[in-house]
C-alpha cells in the first residue's frame, strides 16, 4: 500500500528537510497573497511559468502579471469558499489578455492569506463532467453486492485516470488495511485481498487524508521546488496542508520506489466523517492526469463514498430493525416474568437472533447460569471482577478475551470473544455473550512483525523494502462485534436495567394486555384454521371417485390443493389486495400445462379480482385446465382461448373456448370437477356459469358480479412479452453461443460505451477484454498481447482507428469496425470487405458479426 506524506511539524521546523518546511511538486506553481493581493511567497519555478523569477515577483501586485479578467474571475470564485478546509477550482483560465497562457487554478485560505496554485491546462476536449459522473454512478448502482461494488469503483477510477493499478483499500478496526477491490493492467500481478499493517499509513497521515481527500505524485524522480522565502514576517512556514501541489516526504518517495512505483494517486473514501479507506492508484511510469480529470476522479470518490454509506446504512438499518424486533420480544417476555432472567437457555435463544453468539452466561445477585459454549464456571467470577474494575456500567466488547484476562487463553477455543451487558447498577450484574475462536489465515503484504531498523532518515521512520505476500494464521480471536451489534446491545442494556428496576404494577398491566391481544390473535387464527381445514376436508370428500384408482385420486386431490395454494400465494404477494385475472390464468397454465401453455390464447381488459373471487376462480380454472389436458383440446393438438371483458355495469364476463381437440360428448355422470365449474361461481360469488358440450369443443361462460371486480386503470394489458435474459450476463448466454475463445481488443474513446461493450464481449466468451481509447495505446497493446478478435470504433475524437487495421492484418487478427454514422461511413478500398457494426452495441448484433469474422 502506499504511505502518504505527513503534515508539517511546526515545532521542529529548523531540523525538517525542505520537503517538510515547504515545497511543491514541479509541474505547477504556487503564490501566497496578502489581502491586497500582494505576493508574499512564491515557488521557485514560478519564473518558468510566467516569464519572471520568483524574487522579482515577491512584493508586487498580482495585477502586474495577471489580466484584469483573470483576477476578476479568481476573486469571484473565492467568494464561494465555505468552511475551514474549502478549496475552489477554475479550469482553463487565461492569465494574459492575449489568452495564450491558460492555467487550471486551485485556491484556498490560510488565515487571511490567499493560497493560489496553478498548472498549465491540458489540451483535452471539453468533457461533460455531469454526464460522466452520472453514468459512472449508474454503473455503481448496478453492482449487486459489496465485492462487485468495490470492483466496479476501482474499474471506474482506472478507466478515468489510466493508472496501471487501482485498489479499493479499506481500513480495519485495528488500523491495518485490506485491498477489497482492484482493477489492474494485465501482467503485473494482483494485490487483491492483501492486508497491510497500520504503520504503513500512520494516524497523522490519515487525519490529513480527511482534510485533503486527493493527493497525486506525478513522478517519484521529480525534484521538489522550494517556497521562497521559507518563512513569513513572524518566522512561520506556510501551512501547505490543503495544497494540491504539496511536495511529499522523502520517506514516502523511498517507499514507492521500493515498490517499483513511479507515480501514485490517492482519493479518500470518507464515510460518516471518518476515513473508511482510499482509492490507491499506482503507475509504473510517470503519469499526471489533467487537473480537471483528477477533479472528476475526486468527485467520483465522494459519490462512491455516498453510495457506500447508503449501502452500509441500508444493511445496518435492516439488521437493526430485525434486532430491535427481537429485543422487543425479549424485553416484553422478561417484563412479564422476571424469573426468565435466570434462564440462560431462554435468553440465549432470544439473544442469538439479535447478537449472534455461541454461548451465554448470566451473573445475577452472585448467582450464575450458563448455556452453550462458555468459559468454565470457575472463570466467570474472575471475568465479572475484571469487568467491574473497568467498564463503569457500560457495555464492553472484545474479540480477544485473553488480552483482558491472560488466563482466558486456556479456554479460547470455547470463548475467545465476549460482549458484556450490565443489567443492574451496583453491585453490577451482567449478561455475557461469548463467541468461539475463529482460526483464519491473513495474507499480509509483507511481514508486519519484522523488527524496525534505522534508515537514512534516522529513527523517525524507515519504509519497508519487502512487499512479498506473507501469510499469518490468526488464533485466539473470535469474529469481532460490529458497530450495529454494539448499538443494539446498548439499547438492550438500558431496557434490561429498566425492566430489572421496574417490575411493578405497570409491568403486570402490560402482561394482562399482552395476554388479551394474544387470545384475540389465537381466536382469529383458530377461526381461519378451522375454515381452511373445513375446505380441505370438503375437497377430500368430494374428490373421491369409486371408479378411479388411488394414484389418480391422489393426483387429482393434489392438483386442487396446489391450485388453491398458488392462488393464496398470489393474493398474499399483493398484501391480500385485489390481484390480476391474467396472472391467475397464466400461473395456472404454466404450473399445470408446462410446455403446452403456449397453446393457450388470452385476451381481455386489465381486471383485478378481490381475494374471495380469486380463490374461487382458481379452482374453476384448475378444473378447466385439467379436463382440457386430459380429455379436451389440450390433450390433442388443439387450442384454448380465454376472452374476458367488463360490461357497462362492471360485470365480468369470461368465455372459455376449446377448438381443435377430439369430438366432445356430454359426460354420462357429473363429477366433483364439473360441479365446481357449474356451481362455484353462482354459489360463492352470486354469479352465473354456463357449460355447453359443443361437438367442436367445450364452451364455458362465467359471469362474476361487479362487487368482486376492480378495474386496473393504472396498468394496461398488452400480451406479456416473453422474458429475455440480459445478454450481457454470461450465465444467461449458452456456451454454444459464445464464439470468442481468448483475449479481445476493444478500441473505443467513450468510457461508458466501452464499459458496456466490455460486458458484452465478456458474455460472448472473451477471457479478457483489453480496452484502448487512442491509436497509440491500441498499437502498444497489439505489440504486447495476442488477440483473437478486435472491435475498432472508427472515430476516436481527433483521429480514426484505420491505422490499426494494418497492424491487425499483419498479425492475422480478425477485426470489425464500429460506427455511429450509419450507412454514411466510407472505408478505403483496401478495407471495403471488413464488416461494419452499427452502434449502439448489442449482444445480438455483436455476436452476429463476430461469428461472421471468426467463422463460428
Amino acid at each position: 500500500m502506499h504511505q502518504p506524506d505527513y503534515p508539517v511539524d511546526l515545532t521542529n521546523c529548523d531540523r525538517e528537510p525542505i520537503h517538510q518546511l515547504g515545497a511543491i511538486q514541479p509541474f505547477g506553481f504556487l503564490l501566497a497573497l496578502s489581502p491586497d493581493w500582494i505576493v508574499r511567497r512564491a515557488s521557485e519555478n514560478v519564473g518558468d511559468m510566467l516569464g519572471v523569477i520568483a524574487e522579482a515577483m515577491l512584493g508586487t501586485h498580482v495585477s502586474d502579471y495577471f489580466s484584469e479578467e483573470a483576477i476578476h474571475t479568481l476573486r469571484n470564485r473565492l467568494t464561494l469558499l465555505r468552511g475551514a478546509d474549502a478549496v475552489e477550482r477554475v479550469f482553463g483560465l487565461p492569465i494574459d489578455t492575449a489568452g495564450q497562457r491558460a492555467f487550471d487554478f486551485a485556491m484556498h485560505m490560510v488565515g487571511d492569506t490567499v493560497v493560489l496554485e496553478a498548472e498549465a491546462s491540458a489540451l483535452e476536449p471539453t468533457s461533460d463532467t455531469a454526464s460522466t459522473i452520472r453514468a459512472m454512478i449508474a454503473r455503481l448502482d448496478m453492482a449487486g453486492d459489496l465485492p462487485a461494488f468495490y470492483r466496479e469503483g476501482a474499474r471506474q477510477v482506472r478507466a478515468l485516470t489510466g493508472f496501471d493499478r487501482v485498489m479499493v483499500y479499506r481500513f480495519d478496526q485495528d488500523g491495518s488495511g485490506t485491498v477489497v477491490g482492484e482493477a489492474v493492467r494485465g501482467g503485473i500481478g494482483s494485490f487483491f485481498d492483501l492486508r497491510y499493517p497500520a504503520s504503513d499509513i500512520p494516524q497523522q497521515a490519515r487525519e490529513l487524508y480527511i482534510r485533503t481527500p486527493f493527493r497525486i505524485i506525478a513522478d517519484v524522480d521529480d525534484e521538489p521546488v522550494a517556497i521562497v522565502p521559507q518563512r513569513d514576517e513572524r518566522g512561520q512556514p506556510l501551512d501547505l496542508s490543503l495544497s494540491v501541489l504539496r511536495s511529499v516526504s522523502p520517506i514516502h518517495i523511498e517507499y514507492l520506489k521500493n515498490m517499483g512505483v513511479s507515480a501514485s494517486l490517492s482519493i479518500s473514501i470518507i464515510v460518516e466523517g471518518r476515513l473508511w479507506g482510499l482509492f490507491a492508484c499506482h503507475h509504473y511510469a510517470p503519469r499526471r492526469p489533467s487537473f480537471e480529470r483528477r477533479s472528476i476522479a475526486e468527485l467520483f470518490g465522494q459519490m462512491f463514498a455516498f453510495k457506500l454509506e447508503s449501502r452500509e446504512r441500508k444493511a445496518m438499518a435492516s439488521y437493526e430493525t430485525a434486532a430491535r424486533a427481537a429485543s422487543d420480544r425479549l424485553l416484553a417476555a422478561i417484563a412479564g416474568d422476571a424469573e426468565l432472567l435466570d434462564n440462560p437457555e431462554f435468553l440465549g435463544e432470544m439473544l442469538r437472533s439479535t447478537v449472534p453468539c455461541d454461548g451465554i452466561a448470566i451473573w445475577l445477585d452472585g448467582r450464575m447460569a450458563l448455556s452453550g459454549e462458555t468459559p468454565p464456571p470457575a472463570a466467570i467470577p474472575d471475568i465479572v471482577r475484571r469487568l467491574n474494575a473497568m467498564t463503569g456500567g457500560r457495555i464492553y466488547a472484545t474479540d480477544h478475551l485473553s488480552a483482558l484476562l491472560p488466563a482466558a487463553a486456556d479456554y479460547a477455543d470455547r470463548a475467545a470473544g465476549m460482549l458484556a451487558i450490565p443489567i443492574s447498577r451496583s453491585p453490577r450484574d451482567y449478561v455475557m455473550l461469548f463467541r468461539q475462536e475463529r482460526i483464519r489465515s491473513v495474507n499480509w503484504g509483507g511481514d508486519p512483525y519484522k523488527p524496525a531498523h534505522y534508515g537514512v532518515h534516522g529513527s523517525r521512520l524507515s519504509p519497508r523494502k519487502s512487499f512479498d505476500a506473507w501469510r499469518e494464521e490468526v488464533r485466539g480471536r473470535s469474529e469481532p462485534f460490529i458497530d450495529p451489534e454494539l448499538r443494539v446491545a446498548e439499547m438492550l442494556r438500558a431496557s434490561l436495567i429498566e425492566v430489572v428496576l421496574r417490575l411493578s404494577d405497570s409491568a403486570q398491566e402490560e402482561r394482562r394486555r399482552a395476554s388479551e391481544r394474544q387470545e384475540l390473535l389465537i381466536a382469529e387464527l383458530n377461526h381461519r384454521v378451522r375454515n381452511i381445514l373445513a375446505l380441505i376436508r370438503g375437497l377430500v370428500r368430494q374428490s373421491r371417485d369409486p371408479a378411479a384408482d388411488a394414484a389418480a385420486y391422489v393426483r387429482m386431490l393434489e392438483g386442487r390443493i396446489e391450485a388453491l395454494a398458488r392462488a393464496h400465494d398470489q393474493i398474499t404477494q399483493d398484501n391480500w389486495s385485489p390481484a390480476p385475472l391474467r396472472r391467475l390464468i397464466e400461473t395456472e397454465a404454466a404450473a399445470y400445462l408446462g410446455g403446452r401453455a403456449s397453446r393457450l390464447e388470452l385476451a381481455g381488459d386489465p381486471v383485478l379480482l378481490r381475494p374471495q373471487a380469486f380463490s374461487t376462480l382458481a379452482l374453476v380454472l384448475h378444473e378447466l385446465m385439467t379436463n382440457s389436458a386430459k380429455y379436451g383440446a389440450l390433450a390433442d393438438s388443439g387450442t384454448v382461448r380465454v376472452d374476458w371483458r367488463v360490461d357497462a355495469e362492471g360485470v365480468l364476463d369470461i368465455c372459455w373456448r376449446e377448438r381443435g381437440g377430439p369430438p366432445v360428448q356430454p359426460p354420462t355422470r357429473q363429477g366433483f370437477g364439473t360441479t365446481i365449474i357449474q356451481r362455484s361461481v353462482p354459489y360463492d360469488l352470486g354469479g352465473r356459469a354456463d357449460i355447453r358440450y359443443a361437438l367442436a369443443g367445450l364452451e364455458v361462460d362465467l359471469c362474476v358480479p361487479a362487487r368482486h371486480i376492480v378495474i386496473d386503470d393504472a396498468h394496461p394489458a398488452p400480451d406479456a412479452p416473453a422474458l429475455v435474459p440480459d445478454p450481457r450476463d454470461s450465465a444467461a448466454v449458452p456456451k454454444e453461443d459464445r464464439p470468442i475463445a481468448g483475449a479481445a481488443l476493444l478500441v473505443e474513446d467513450s468510457l461508458i460505451i466501452a464499459m458496456d461493450a466490455e460486458d458484452i464481449l465478456s458474455a460472448l466468451g472473451a477471457a479478457r477484454v483489453v480496452t484502448a481509447s487512442t491509436v497509440s495505446h491500441a498499437l502498444a497493446e497489439i505489440e504486447r498481447e495476442e488477440f483473437v478478435v478486435a472491435v475498432l470504433d472508427v472515430n476516436l475524437g481527433s483521429e480514426t482507428s484505420l491505422p490499426l487495421a494494418d497492424a491487425l492484418q499483419a498479425r492475422g487478427v480478425p477485426f470489425m469496425f464500429a460506427t455511429g454514422y450509419g450507412e454514411q461511413l466510407q472505408l478505403p478500398p483496401a478495407l471495403e470487405g471488413v464488416p461494419v457494426l452499427q452502434k449502439p452495441y448489442t449482444a445480438i448484433n455483436m455476436r452476429r458479426v463476430i461469428a461472421q469474422i471468426l467463422g463460428a
